[in-house]
């Protein structure tokens, strides 16, 4: 049980890393290709494991269209507002932003699956914007009266809206397949139109050119970012349920804004942190279970 959690966390560290790597390939490798490359090989590795371990299933074609949903979104257009996204805005910023997606899942699971909404959750929504506003603005609210939000905001903002549809998709429409088919699926259906636009742009022989750090960033978002963090975290959903794995989840932006001290020697301004702390705190609100709940997930979880 203790690898498990060692594991979760590591996942969140892993995934914490993704934005400063993306955020060091900024002005190194167009976002595009940033994108491309990191999911030729995570498919490959997908692929590897998805045939070694319960081989690769036939789909049916309503599925195809949902495959390529799934890729269109959560592959393709996250990673696109991903890429683009961290050449205007710090990794900090970025992660805090991003951080929004329970959030978002959880109103628009609402409004689609009518889903209840508790005063509790109600108050972790608008807590998790406000610190979302907070950290946008940097602290001066007025800016988005004045100014408005600045591209770089709106693109980290698109991962938000592409990881929302990209979950509601998957939670709707998937049937008869597994996670880890329904992943590898997905990212081989993102990777062929990731490759579609890189091809268009002209920009895939300038890889040859790439220094060695930018060809370790890609690799790390293809192994630790994607593959490695997908299988860890849903074999400790599988051990210790759901509930209690997403809670790993919230560490995520810790470890990314952490890490962009140490690394990109991002500063912590007064903004982040409090506007960052009001995002984790009614993201925890917003998702987490009454205790009937969570005792129904434990038992359930503990006769598995």
């Amino acid at each position: 049980m203790a690898t498990t959690y060692l594991r979760l966390f590591l996942v969140a560290l892993f995934w914490g890393g993704t934005f400063i790597a993306g955020r060091s390939l900024a002005g190194v490798v167009a976002p595009v290709d940033a994108a491309f490359f990191r999911f030729v090989f995570a498919s490959a590795l997908l692929l590897a494991i998805t045939a070694g371990r319960e081989g690769l299933p036939r789909i049916t074609g309503r599925q195809l269209l949902t495959v390529i949903a799934l890729g269109a979104t959560g592959i393709f257009s996250y990673n696109l507002f991903f890429f683009n996204g961290l050449t205007l805005v710090g990794a900090s910023r970025a992660s805090l932003i991003i951080a929004l997606n329970p959030v978002c899942i959880t109103l628009a699971s609402a409004l689609i699956h009518k889903e209840p909404l508790s005063p509790r959750r109600i108050f972790g929504v608008l807590l998790s914007i406000c610190g979302a506003m907070i950290v946008i603005t940097r602290g001066e609210l007025q800016v988005i009266f004045n100014e408005g939000i600045g591209k770089g905001e709106l693109l980290i903002s698109g991962c938000v809206l592409s990881w929302t549809l990209y979950s509601i998709i998957g939670k709707t429409a998937m049937r008869g397949l597994s996670p880890l088919a329904a992943v590898c699926y997905s990212s081989l259906a993102g990777t062929l139109l990731l490759f579609v636009v890189s091809l268009w742009q002209g920009n895939l022989a300038a890889a040859a050119g790439y220094p060695a750090t930018a060809w370790l960033s890609i690799l790390y978002l293809g192994m630790f970012g994607t593959v490695i963090g997908f299988l860890w975290y849903f074999r400790g959903m599988q051990l210790i349920g759901p509930s209690r794995a997403a809670v790993f989840i919230n560490f995520v932006p810790v470890n990314a804004v952490l890490l962009a001290a140490l690394i990109l020697n991002e500063p912590l301004t007064l903004s982040l942190l409090v506007g960052g702390g009001l995002v984790l705190t009614g993201s925890y609100l917003a998702n987490s279970e009454p205790a009937s709940n969570r005792d129904a997930d434990q038992s359930s979880t503990s006769s598995r």
